[in-house]
């Protein structure tokens, strides 16, 4: 048992030393994904209450800015997962809301916006 606990803590530290920072790439999109955020009309919500677009971004970039400093996102499809699908408090998922339209699931939102700065997807609400 104490050989498997061993090799688990060198797998994980050796996982944790060997992340890289994320590209120029990912940063431009994680850059895009917050920018759609904040020109958007949309509300964001966080266990239970509804924010505006700018203290949204603030949220997700203080997120953001921890997750870098943790070595814990490399990717945009990280920063989704991680830091703007749902509250690492209560694990509440979180929704986007906007104009006319009804509420989804945060992560589906950003997921859309990401396929669209790729030229994959569709124009988005």
């Amino acid at each position: 048992m104490r050989v498997r606990i061993a090799a688990a803590v060198c797998l994980l530290a050796l996982a944790t030393a060997t992340q890289a920072a994320p590209s120029a790439q990912s940063k431009r999109e994680i850059q895009g994904l917050m920018d759609a955020l904040s020109a958007s009309s949309c509300e964001f919500q966080r266990n239970g209450t509804w924010h505006g677009r700018a203290d949204a971004r603030k949220h997700l970039q203080r997120k953001y800015d921890y997750l870098l400093k943790k070595n814990l996102v490399d990717t945009a499809e990280q920063f989704i997962e991680r830091a703007a699908s749902k509250s690492s408090m209560s694990g509440r998922a979180y929704q986007v809301r906007c104009p006319g339209q009804p509420a989804l699931p945060a992560a589906t939102w950003f997921r859309a916006k990401l396929d669209a700065l790729r030229g994959s997807g569709a124009p988005v609400r």
